[in-house]
């Protein structure tokens, strides 16, 4: 019973959250910026503990405002005496707004987690009372046909079940890289946006200079003490670079929309290319952070297939192949058509596999990997899917040589 015992370290769900915790999913940097437009470099924000965290230390008069973004108080902003109440106000809103995001997002993903953890035991223990099932079959002879049909139906459900398992799993480990990857754009564009705040409201001002003033040379130092001509030239660049952020925006989300039909059961004829590129790019939000990843795609004929499920099968060797390389480490993704067969290779430089493990990969629930880092579905899941699409897939490795997995699709007509 004790491998069921096993859970994820998790945070107590309804304890009060330190600021450090709350500002690690917001990017400081972007918050730090759009704070200073507002206030300059004359604040300081710290913790319960007197901890700073932004900004620096202020040596003339000052004044204390506490953040509370729920009840209790989880630091306070120290700024100069002489800072207008309303920038003050406004900035202790802001971080309050933020940190109660952050609160929800945290509560959010401790909450998905023990959930994936929940089913994950209880399909380890559907998963024993199966093969313990299986066990009294082989001694009973009366109604076998009946009961080796009821059976295969309590093993489809199980099944099914599994592959929901690894999806919620796969789409927990990039969470955190999906957050990081669209808080960088949103936090600039939320920069982009304070600065443009300003612009409109310089604009505003010479517009009340123009209403009253007739002089051109009034008007013109006017425009010049305002530094229109820059402003000008730079709210363009702003517009750009919010533009190109929403982009990377909306890219992340439909790729992400893309993945999440795996379960989706239509068969239709593909260009397997676009759905490894599709996986190469959700899963570099993750790969990114310790790997190169290579991608070396040759024109491939079209494949009558389950398109969703290919998706996630190439997503769950790509993260495999993130978790067992290191620093500095290469994943190259090749793919060809010969002999009738669309080839499919994902190869990384780790540490490779041991000839014992080797042989125990594909079964469900083996993993090589630390308590909390994987179910030991993954390629379970992906041998099912592509052994369902006629296909075969193959792993070669080597103890520090690193690890190849083929994957092998036959073209019908």
């Amino acid at each position: 019973m004790n491998e069921f015992n096993e859970t994820l370290p998790l945070a107590d769900f309804d304890r009060e959250m330190t600021l450090h915790e709350l500002l690690s999913s917001i990017n400081i940097e972007s918050l730090a910026s759009s704070i200073e437009i507002l206030l300059g470099d004359n604040y300081c924000l710290k913790t319960s503990n007197d901890e700073v965290v932004m900004g620096r230390l202020l040596t003339g008069e000052t004044r204390l405002v506490e953040i509370r973004p729920e009840l209790e108080s989880v630091g306070c902003l120290i700024v100069e005496k002489n800072i207008d109440d309303k920038l003050v106000d406004a900035v202790r809103k802001i971080l309050e707004l933020l940190l109660k995001s952050s609160i929800r997002y945290l509560m959010a993903s401790d909450l998905h987690l023990q959930t994936v953890q929940s089913d994950y035991h209880d399909l380890k223990k559907k998963h024993q009372a199966l093969q313990e099932s299986e066990d009294r079959y082989k001694d009973l002879a009366e109604n076998l046909e009946c009961r080796v049909a009821e059976q295969v139906k309590t093993i489809d459900r199980a099944q099914r079940q599994l592959y929901q398992a690894e999806k919620l799993a796969s789409v927990g480990q990039l969470a955190a890289g999906v957050a990081h990857e669209i808080n960088n754009p949103v936090g600039f564009i939320q920069s982009n946006l304070a600065v443009s705040k300003k612009y409109v409201e310089d604009f505003f001002l010479f517009s009340e200079i123009l209403g009253k003033e007739d002089d051109v040379q009034v008007l013109r130092n006017a425009w010049k003490q305002l530094d229109l001509d820059f402003t000008v030239e730079d709210f363009k660049n702003l517009i750009d670079e919010s533009l190109d952020g929403a982009k990377r925006v909306t890219k992340i989300v439909s790729q992400l929309k893309e993945f999440s039909n795996v379960d989706h059961s239509k068969v239709e004829i593909i260009d397997v290319n676009d759905r490894i590129v599709t996986a190469c790019n959700i899963a570099e939000l993750e790969i990114n952070k310790k790997a190169e990843l290579i991608q070396s795609l040759s024109t491939l004929p079209g494949l009558k297939c389950q398109s969703g499920q290919l998706s996630q099968v190439f997503l769950n060797i790509l993260l495999n192949a993130k978790q067992a390389v290191g620093v500095d480490g290469r994943i190259v993704v090749t793919s060809l058509y010969r002999d009738g067969n669309i080839i499919v290779e994902i190869s990384d430089n780790g540490p490779g596999i041991s000839a014992d493990s080797l042989s125990r990969i594909f079964d469900p629930f083996y993993t090589t990997k630390d308590v909390g880092e994987g179910t030991g579905l993954g390629l379970t899941v992906s041998r099912d899917i592509i052994v369902n699409h006629d296909g075969d897939i193959v792993v070669e490795s080597k103890k520090g040589e690193g690890t190849t997995v083929r994957i092998s699709l036959p073209v019908k007509t």
